[in-house]
């Protein structure tokens, strides 16, 4: 069990390094190695709970043989003061045998609780380094997510410089003088096609305009 869970736990760096040269999903990976240890630890809590219990049953046989040797001592004392020695005999015999059950069992309770013990500080072990692992699998992650943007965003900056590019925007380039050239030729064509008549036109609309301000300036409205 703790030998799974430890095979589990040093192939991390290994299996990391090697999903990473074949270009294998970092995160998807570190989820999995969580997952595994999980199951490992539900697997030694299950095998701690038994020995718990185990080892409270040894508990209780040896307390009641210890309870069954104290009541015969009791009850050999009785029957001395009653002055009835076969009975004091045969209750000392009873708890002689009693004696030996109860500290057979008393053996086995104590290697039990040790056992136990053992079990339960190396479950604790186990819990420790799973969240020892969680918080380095976060960091990770958090590492892996940060390589994966930084990869894009390079990607997508070396590809706005490109030559395509480039070429690209020098030919909107070209287009929009093309459009401003052609604004500007329609405009000289406009102007070169202006008759005679809008000339005098003009010219008359000048003479309007002066001898207006004239008449303005006589009657003092200016």
């Amino acid at each position: 069990m703790f030998k799974l869970f430890s095979r589990v736990k040093t192939v991390v760096s290994s299996e990391l390094n090697a999903m990473l040269d074949k270009a294998e999903d970092p995160v998807k990976m570190l989820d999995q190695f969580m997952r595994d240890m999980e199951s490992d630890i539900r697997e030694v809590e299950s095998a701690v709970a038994k020995q718990i219990a185990n080892e409270k049953m040894l508990k209780r046989k040896y307390e009641d043989s210890q309870a069954l040797v104290d009541k015969r001592q009791e009850q050999a004392e009785k029957a001395i003061e009653s002055g009835n020695e076969d009975l004091a005999r045969r209750a000392l015999q009873d708890k002689k045998d009693h004696e030996q059950q109860a500290n057979t069992l008393k053996e086995s309770w104590e290697r039990a609780k040790k056992d136990a013990d053992v079990l339960r500080e190396k479950l604790d072990e186990m819990k420790k380094e799973y969240q020892d692992m969680k918080l380095k699998k976060d960091s990770l992650k958090a590492r892996a997510e940060s390589a994966k943007t930084r990869t894009k965003m390079n990607r997508t900056m070396s590809s706005i410089g490109n030559d395509d590019s480039k070429r690209g925007f020098e030919r909107m380039e070209e287009k929009v003088l093309q459009f401003e050239a052609e604004a500007d030729t329609s405009e000289d064509l406009s102007a070169a096609s202006r008759t005679l008549d809008d000339e005098f036109e003009e010219l008359e609309k000048d003479s309007v305009d002066d001898e207006l301000a004239a008449l303005k300036k006589k009657m003092g409205k200016e």
